[in-house]
């Protein structure tokens, strides 16, 4: 729920008081009605906007969205204005220091980002030492903008007016419609083409849905996951890349980036589908949607199972991820029955290339026994199978 300006002016000048009054508030949907009675008596007509506030900071600590102390005065769980809406749109902290770092290293020293918000790419290029402008065309949102990131220059203007002499461009353009995710570079608010020509003497970044069809993009695109979760598409233009990579990053280390590239050599070289391996691997999220399958197959010594199809298999996990270790093919029909001579009890399944819903296949299912399995339910040419595996194992 978004903020008045006056209730932004509230919030920012009493910080101490607002985290001593809610520090022990559930501020959960069943505690709604006891904790706004105690907000009330305590900032009377500003109580919505402060469990907004803290409400989305909550959510902000949980989803790794706010900066490091470290690049910041104050903490910014506790000290940054933000709304539920700021929250859900910000790309998390680690997936923004991640790309700030790149830039430093190709030499861009200056970025404007000319969908601001409240300012969460600023403290990571801030951080990575470039100078940030940012730009909205929501003044409420530029106002907390101000407040969260000392080190930028924000003026309020429109993602398509021409305004800026800073080397890089960054957008973030609405992914969200009446409710409904977009899917077509057209549609996204502002559309793509759009921005590609407003700024089309800058080099561009632009942030997506993962899921955007960026299949006609002429530059490069980077597919971000943290923590095995698919977060976002970003295109470049050919200024700043030109190739398709995957990165997958851990909010628990700053050093175990993953980035998966475009195979090198001749792509009539990549592994083809073959029999099934010693184990089966499910690849993450950001490999599958970056199109490099095939590229990550042949990068670490695996293949897949069905060459439409994203399960890869092989000798061995690749390091730092899961995989399942292969028992045996059955027919989908068969399922049950084969689990039940193994003793199974609980199961994991995973679905691929095949109309079933693995809710409703394990309530079907009606496991009694007492080890636990994982069931891998695919399309290998003209058949749909189910591959029994032990449980997932780390490497």
């Amino acid at each position: 729920m978004a903020f008045s300006i006056e209730e932004v002016h509230f919030l920012a000048a009493n910080q101490e008081v607002i985290a001593r009054s809610t520090d022990e508030l559930e501020l959960s949907k069943k505690s709604t009605v006891a904790d706004m009675s105690v907000l009330h008596k305590e900032f009377g007509e500003y109580a919505r906007a402060v469990a907004e506030l803290v409400t989305a900071r909550r959510a902000g600590l949980r989803t790794h969205k706010f900066p490091r102390v470290e690049y910041s005065e104050h903490n910014p769980s506790t000290s940054w204005l933000v709304d539920t809406d700021s929250i859900q749109q910000a790309t998390p902290d680690p997936v923004a220091r991640f790309r700030a770092a790149e830039l430093a290293r190709l030499g861009i020293s200056s970025v404007h980002d000319v969908t601001c918000s409240v300012g969460f790419e600023g403290a990571a290029l801030t951080g990575a030492g470039i100078n940030y402008v940012g730009s909205d065309i929501d003044r409420i949102r530029l106002s907390m903008a101000r407040h969260n990131v000392s080190a930028g220059h924000f003026f309020q203007a429109d993602a398509l007016s021409e305004t800026s002499t800073a080397q890089v461009i960054l957008a973030d353009p609405a992914r969200r419609a009446g409710g409904r995710r977009i899917s077509s570079p057209q549609d996204l608010l502002p559309p793509l083409p759009d921005l590609v020509d407003t700024h089309r003497e800058k080099a561009l970044m632009i942030k997506c849905a993962p899921g955007l069809d960026f299949s006609e993009w002429d530059g490069g695109v980077t597919v971000t996951s943290l923590d095995g979760g698919v977060k976002e598409a970003c295109l470049y233009s050919p200024q700043l890349a030109t190739a398709r990579r995957a990165v997958l990053l851990a909010s628990t280390s700053e050093s175990s980036a993953d980035v998966i590239e475009e195979y090198a050599g001749d792509r009539e070289d990549l592994p083809q589908a073959g029999e099934i391996g010693e184990f089966i691997i499910d690849p993450d999220g950001a490999v599958v949607r970056a199109g490099l399958v095939k590229d990550y197959a042949a990068r670490e010594g695996l293949w897949q199972l069905d060459d439409r199809i994203a399960y890869l298999t092989g000798p061995q996990i690749p390091a730092g991820r899961s995989g399942f270790r292969f028992i045996e093919e059955v027919p989908i029909k068969k399922l049950k029955s084969a689990l039940s001579a193994l003793d199974c009890g609980r199961v994991e399944i995973l679905v691929r290339g095949v109309d079933i819903d693995p809710d409703l296949l394990r309530k079907k299912l009606k496991l009694r026994g007492s080890a636990e399995f994982a069931v891998i339910i695919t399309r290998i040419g003209t058949r749909g199978v189910a591959l029994i595996c032990h449980a997932r194992q780390w490497a």
